[in-house]
């Protein structure tokens, strides 16, 4: 079965993806923005996609590995860097023809090449799971001049009193 594997803080860079913490929590915060915006994009391929985050200075408590909406994601905590992690996956891999490594860290496209993995930059792996999620009607799928959805029973009566639409004009 193929295989990504994905340079997490390169490709986060790469997306523009943050989220909305700031501070002590802003780094998880974004990270799940990511996985979570990829995990949309990609669907039921999400199983396939392995996120490798640098953590060689985690604090206590992170885990080494975990799963998030399909994507597998680990966090390199006894490596210098997500790179050497992946450095070591693609040597270990047994069919590296069937692995694709996403980063734009020239280290990481040279080691997939001389596997003969395929090496695509994050910019160029994020724009085309972006066009394939718009084909399958994914996030942003809909056509700019699609008719929405009627809305549920009750539904227009909730947000006109969310807005305040049913009070009465004042003064």
């Amino acid at each position: 079965m193929p295989l990504t594997l994905v340079d997490g803080y390169n490709l986060l860079h790469a997306s523009g993806v943050f989220g909305e913490v700031r501070g002590a929590r802003g780094l998880e915060s974004s990270r799940t923005a990511l996985l979570d915006h990829v995990a949309d994009l990609l669907g039921d391929r999400a199983g396939r996609v392995l996120v490798v985050f640098d953590a060689a200075r985690a604090p206590d408590g992170l885990p080494g590995r975990v799963t998030h909406r399909g994507i597998r994601v680990w966090f390199a905590r006894e490596y210098p860097d997500a790179d050497s992690l992946i450095e070591e996956l693609l040597e270990e891999e047994r069919a590296p023809s069937e692995v694709t490594v996403v980063s734009n860290d020239r280290r990481l496209q040279a080691a997939a090449r001389r596997r003969r993995a395929k090496a695509v930059s994050s910019d160029e792996w994020l724009a085309d799971i972006r066009r394939a999620g718009r084909s399958r009607g994914g996030e942003g799928g809909a056509a700019p001049d699609a008719k929405p959805p009627e809305p549920a029973p009750g539904e227009i009566e909730h947000w006109k009193r969310h807005f305040g639409l049913d009070d009465p004009p004042r003064p």
